[in-house]
């Protein structure tokens, strides 16, 4: 995994050993809020802990969150947006969808550019590994439009694995924390798979 560091563990208390700007980047798709309702409808809840899913950000995260970043993309902004500053910069993932599921999710944008991701979301995105698991693809699209090669990103909730996926096919360092056992073996397993099957090709 060279460049990529996945790190079980409590981002929040490991930020505090970061130096100011240590990463060029944080990308990061925190819990949004305390209630589970629509965090996975029609998804197999059984097989999740969700404790570790419904704590939002709060005010020392975002202190430390910027403290330890040059710049930040943050997903679910808008269940948090008082503790944020104010940007013109926004990404809008069009995920063409309707009934109870969300048509759209939104990412906060330190730097003020705006773009759109118009992909609807893949149902057959794979075996989930996370409920709020996002594609591949969005990442790579962050990382395109935002970052250069060889930059050093942060994730502090890394979920399914996704950005690293991404990360490792662009060029780009990460250093992803996750706090859930489960969740990071799953992401580690599914990294190691994703990665090792196109070496083969």
């Amino acid at each position: 995994m060279e460049g990529i560091n996945l790190i079980h563990g409590d981002s929040l208390q490991a930020l505090k050993g970061y130096d100011e700007n240590h990463f060029d980047w944080a990308i990061v798709d925190p819990p949004y809020k305390e209630e589970t309702t629509g965090l996975s409808a029609g998804f197999n809840r059984s097989h999740f802990n969700y404790e570790t899913l419904t704590k939002p950000p709060t005010k020392e995260y975002i202190k430390e969150l910027f403290r330890v970043s040059k710049n930040q993309i943050m997903w679910g902004f808008n269940y948090y947006m008082e503790l944020l500053p104010n940007t013109d910069g926004c990404i809008i993932w069009n995920k063409h969808q309707n009934g109870h599921f969300s048509e759209a999710e939104l990412a906060w944008c330190s730097n003020g550019k705006t773009r759109i991701f118009d992909r609807a979301y893949q149902k057959d995105i794979g075996n989930k590994t996370h409920p709020t698991q996002k594609p591949v693809q969005l990442y790579e699209f962050c990382l395109e439009h935002y970052t250069n090669e060889n930059d050093l990103i942060l994730d502090t909730h890394l979920g399914s694995g996704s950005i690293a996926i991404a990360c490792h096919y662009m060029k780009r360092n990460l250093i992803g924390y996750e706090i859930d056992k489960e969740y990071y073996n799953a992401a580690c397993k599914r990294f190691k798979e994703q990665t090792m099957q196109q070496a083969l090709w």
